[in-house]
């Protein structure tokens, strides 16, 4: 599909959500408008207020609950993009479809409405033997958040590089061996690599029906500045939530406790880059911002995190900061 332009209509799910509020702050810089969906009217007016500037560019529609039948039918009308970021982080789930369903029914309902409601009009073709009916859309291209959950596999010796062609079979394993017994981070592996799967699978089925492409993101731990309406620490997203354990002592800087990490402001700004890039469609993207080793982005470990810390000249201010075992978190195994 061609590029989209500054000036087109950009769908955002899960708008309030900590990466999509900086995806609608970088299209509405970078001139496109936008309609956000948010859980509540209250969200919903926290976003009116961070982007009052832009009132005429942007707009929103409450969606209760996105594993609903049809919950995005109204929200698709008339955009040419749509950007999906609304789908379930967290490590609380005991039973792994309290978190799998969600993610799964969320992007295919989204899918869904977009088949049959992105509608401009329907064009009448008419031939020597019958009319027909043939639905013309706006929509151009359709991105979904995923992650590199999607993509990395446990490690247990020498080091592997990891790229856009690799598939997480390993947490699908472990979901169908042990179920409730899986650990929580496989939970959640499981339920964005089967979402991600659902994507391009119902791209395959409805081929022959569809005017639009796919692209899918996948970064890995996002990091930086909230802009999401924040009341307590229970309103921070989990990876600040980590972050944050992390400098407080609250969580464990184990060196074996790694991943990679990219900022917030990285991944909007992909978001944005991906529209306007034609070669974009049908493709997918990890966005990784860490230390370059032998031409490759190398992961951190949580160790890392406090040696940064006190690297810097402020030591008076992170006094309270915990030290962990100083540079014991060096060695690391996966990389991009």
């Amino acid at each position: 599909m061609p590029s989209v332009p500054p000036g087109s209509k950009v769908l955002v799910t899960g708008a309030s959500g900590f990466i999509a509020i900086w995806i609608v702050k970088y299209l509405l810089q970078n001139g496109f408008s936008v309609r956000g969906t948010v859980r509540s009217i209250e969200k919903g007016k926290h976003l009116q207020e961070l982007f009052k500037e832009y009132r005429s560019q942007f707009e929103y529609i409450v969606v209760g609950d996105m594993a609903v039948d049809g919950a995005f039918d109204e929200a698709v009308k008339g955009v040419d993009v749509i950007e999906h970021t609304a789908s379930p982080f967290h490590f609380h789930a005991e039973d792994p479809d309290d978190i799998i369903k969600p993610a799964i029914q969320g992007t295919t309902n989204i899918l869904e409405s977009a088949l049959n409601y992105g509608l401009v009009h329907n064009v009448l073709k008419r031939s020597f033997k019958t009319n027909i009916h043939k639905k013309s859309t706006s929509l151009k291209r359709v991105v979904v958040l995923a992650s590199t959950a999607c993509i990395i596999e446990p490690i247990l010796e020498g080091q592997k590089v990891f790229s856009e062609k690799d598939w997480n079979r390993f947490s699908l394993k472990e979901i169908e061996e042990k179920g409730r017994g899986a650990t929580a981070a496989h939970k959640y592996r499981a339920s964005k690599t089967l979402a991600e799967k659902a994507a391009w699978n119902f791209m395959k089925i409805n081929a022959d029906k569809i005017s639009w492409d796919l692209v899918t993101i996948q970064p890995p731990f996002v990091w930086g500045p909230p802009l999401q309406a924040i009341s307590s620490l229970n309103s921070l997203n989990t990876s600040l939530v980590d972050f944050y354990n992390t400098i407080t002592g609250k969580m464990e800087a184990s060196p074996a406790h790694i991943g990679n990490w990219v900022d917030v402001r990285d991944v909007a700004e992909a978001h944005v880059k991906v529209l306007t890039t034609e070669e974009a469609g049908g493709e997918r993207f990890i966005i990784c911002a860490c230390e370059v080793l032998r031409h490759h982005l190398a992961p951190f470990s949580w160790q890392d995190v406090l040696d940064a810390v006190h690297s810097g000249p402020s030591e008076e201010i992170f006094s309270t900061v915990p030290r962990g075992v100083p540079g014991s978190g060096k060695t690391h195994f996966i990389m991009f």
